[in-house]
């Protein structure tokens, strides 16, 4: 019996550099026909990134190894982040003559261009997937209760469009079901990063190089922050656990770039361990293998983040992880105890008391370091094409009825 191959478009907000890889692979699936639209060149060309606050390119081949295309964006400010940062209306007529068996959004419904995208989808009758990474109606900014009654009253209404709404986690499959998604449009398809590459890179590192050009002793311990320093990460907070916990024989590094940077500066000073506390800035792709495994314990106290790639890295590279349990999303990978710990987000006793259980045996670190590369062998890529196969599949077998 010959499979079918489905030709499929998938409209990407710009490139990214966790994706790309992803992108690589699913063309490699003998079903699947990929092409994909960007509605921004943004990654691939340099640019200011608002959030970094300063100017990023990333050092890694983001264009190479699939069919791609870039729609004019015809936006008179074009920027991500905006609703009207990205109108690329060639979407509508690529959708309409290219001859797709589904359509799979992602630019998330908060830009023009995904409406335009749904739209051409629908009046096409062409099978219409997107995803959500998200795992509960919480917004970024927690003052903003009129946003949560808007997601309230317009999120059921948007995913009743897509004929598969795409989670990337099981507690993302049950946000949709809690909007009344039915669980035949649910495929859940792991948010993941290119495993292989991270695993190759991770066992290159010289440790002791590393951490001397860090400052750092060679056999001491490392608490590691990996992200933008923004509000809704908490980076204070796990400077305030680190200074609480009273680790000596410890260091913590922040890698990332952001508007909190001074203010933490500041704060290190005043806590009276800012010569055991250093700032990387901005980090790119390459060099983050050798940042992880130069660690010995991610943490990541964000307020608001459904699915942070950071986690997977680290784990890939054996680097355990503490996460706030507002990070609902990798609730998959972290087990508390196993690979890292969960504990109650902006609970800064209960993070220092982790970090001293932590650092105080390195026998316990190494298991959980072991165990976190090990979990990792069924959250890949492989995983991911698949269930995105598994996804076109089910929504070209559900689109008619649902249109």
């Amino acid at each position: 019996m010959v499979e079918r191959i489905y030709r499929v478009l998938m409209v990407c907000s710009h490139p990214v550099q966790y994706v790309a890889p992803l992108l690589r692979l699913m063309t490699q699936q003998a079903q699947l026909d990929l092409h994909v639209a960007y509605c921004s060149l943004q990654g691939a060309e340099t640019g200011v990134d608002p959030e970094f606050g300063v100017a990023v390119q990333w050092d890694i081949p983001l264009l190479e190894g699939y069919s791609w295309e870039y729609v004019p964006n015809r936006s008179k400010h074009p920027s991500l982040g905006k609703f009207w940062g990205l109108v690329n209306l060639g979407l509508w007529r690529l959708i309409h003559t290219g001859k797709f068996d589904a359509v799979i959004v992602y630019t998330g419904y908060t830009y023009a261009s995904f409406w335009i995208a749904a739209a051409a989808a629908k009046t096409s009758r062409t099978p219409l997937l997107f995803n959500t990474d998200a795992t509960s109606l919480d917004v970024r900014s927690k003052g903003s209760s009129w946003k949560l009654r808007l997601k309230q009253w317009i999120l059921p209404r948007i995913f009743s469009l897509a004929d598969v709404a795409i989670s990337t986690s099981a507690a993302g499959s049950e946000f949709l079901r809690s909007l009344g998604v039915p669980p035949q449009r649910i495929v859940m398809t792991p948010f993941v990063v290119d495993n292989d590459w991270w695993t190759a890179q991770a066992a290159l590192v010289d440790r002791a190089a590393i951490r001397h050009q860090w400052g750092i002793p060679a056999d001491a311990l490392v608490v590691l922050f990996c992200a933008k320093l923004q509000p809704w990460k908490r980076p204070a907070d796990v400077l305030s656990a680190f200074a609480q916990a009273q680790l000596p024989y410890a260091y913590l590094v922040f890698a990332g770039e952001g508007p909190l940077k001074l203010e933490l500066m500041a704060a290190a000073e005043s806590l009276r361990i800012a010569d055991r506390v250093k700032f990387l800035g901005f980090v790119n792709q390459s060099q983050l293998p050798a940042t992880y495994r130069s660690a010995d314990l991610l943490v990541l106290p964000s307020g608001y983040d459904p699915c942070p790639v950071v986690v997977c890295e680290a784990m890939l590279c054996g680097c355990p992880v503490v996460l706030s349990d507002e990070i609902r999303g990798r609730f998959d990978i972290v087990q508390s105890g196993y690979t890292g710990y969960i504990y109650p987000c902006g609970d800064v006793d209960a993070l220092a008391a982790i970090l001293q259980e932590a650092l105080s045996d390195r026998d316990r670190l190494q298991t959980l370091s072991q165990n976190a590369v090990k979990r990792m062998e069924t959250w890949s890529p492989r995983d991911n094409a698949a269930a995105i196969l598994q996804a076109v599949h089910t929504a070209v077998r559900l689109g008619k009825k649902h249109t």
